[in-house]
């Protein structure tokens, strides 16, 4: 069982106001980047995978060489088995068509055909929810998309699969996918491991994969003897490795125009502190009397 995890590092909105260019787009070298939240529950399904049926798991991002910090907390989080990071400033600024291309190339890139391809929801700094069905299709895959829960049956190679349903009432329905497909995870996705042999795999696969990211981290620490490259679990791949034409990636290759952007400065507090230390009797005595009407559940 081959699977593949898509990931994205976004702009950490937490450090205040991120950096744009003269033109408006988001200077992502500039920026403090993290995975993107939603990601985590693809990973989450995609480590459920590994445990019940075994086989390999591939982390795949498309950004600038920083990204490499990003993948290395997936491969904690998902005890990948390779790495791979789709970097050159040919695909810089794509938007989510651009994007998508370029993932399914690296994805047809891979020496082994994954089974199952795993994406996030939606991402933080864009919010579209494009990028993961895009990909589908230059792929041309069966889809699942806001999956909760899932299985498979390797011998019939079927996907199982729950998938909130949002109408009136969000319902459930169940589904099958032959392999291989993609899977859109939802962010009410749980991983389940009722099996003690799943849960005794999960604690191994934890062990090995700590020992295989801290191996990393020593790579991107070394930077006078090494390289990200010379590790044996990762590769990075540019445009012309991927034999992609500039035109039809990145700001070349992307339909869509963006008429303006905004920045977003960091939230200015509007509430008043007032400091009070143990030792002043009075002030601690205002606070006990600001906070005893909530004791009592008012």
């Amino acid at each position: 069982m081959h699977t593949v995890v898509l990931t994205k590092g976004v702009p950490d909105f937490r450090e205040g106001q991120v950096s744009f260019d003269e033109d408006g787009h988001l200077e992502r070298g500039k920026t403090p980047t993290v995975m993107n939240p939603n990601d985590k529950f693809a990973l989450k399904a995609a480590l459920q995978t590994k445990v019940r049926h075994g086989g390999t798991v591939s982390l795949m991002s498309m950004g600038p060489p920083g990204y490499t910090e990003v993948i290395q907390e997936g491969m904690e989080d998902v005890y990948a088995d390779d790495l791979y990071l789709l970097s050159d400033r040919e695909m810089g600024a794509a938007d989510t068509w651009a994007t998508a291309m370029t993932l399914a190339t690296g994805i047809d890139h891979l020496e082994e055909e994954p089974d199952v391809v795993f994406a996030g929801f939606k991402t933080a700094d864009g919010e579209t929810g494009h990028t993961g069905p895009q990909t589908e299709w230059c792929l041309d895959l069966p889809l699942v998309t806001h999956v909760v829960a899932l299985d498979i049956d390797t011998d019939e190679r079927v996907l199982r699969a729950k998938r909130l349903v949002e109408g009136d009432v969000e319902e459930i329905e169940t589904v099958e996918a032959p392999l291989p497909c993609m899977v859109v995870t939802d962010p009410e996705f749980e991983p389940t491991y009722r099996k003690a042999d799943h849960r005794l795999r999960y604690k191994d696969l934890r062990e090995e994969t700590q020992e295989r990211a801290a191996e990393f981290g020593e790579y991107l620490a070394d930077e006078s003897d090494a390289e990200p490259t010379d590790w044996d679990h990762f590769e990075m791949w540019d445009h012309e490795a991927l034999n992609l034409d500039p035109d039809y990636i990145g700001l070349d290759g992307s339909p869509t125009i963006v008429s303006g952007v905004d920045p977003i400065p960091k939230a200015p507090s509007e509430r008043e502190a007032t400091m009070v230390t143990p030792d002043d009797a009075e002030g601690m005595a205002d606070v006990f009397d600001e906070m005893k009407p909530y004791a009592g559940g008012d």
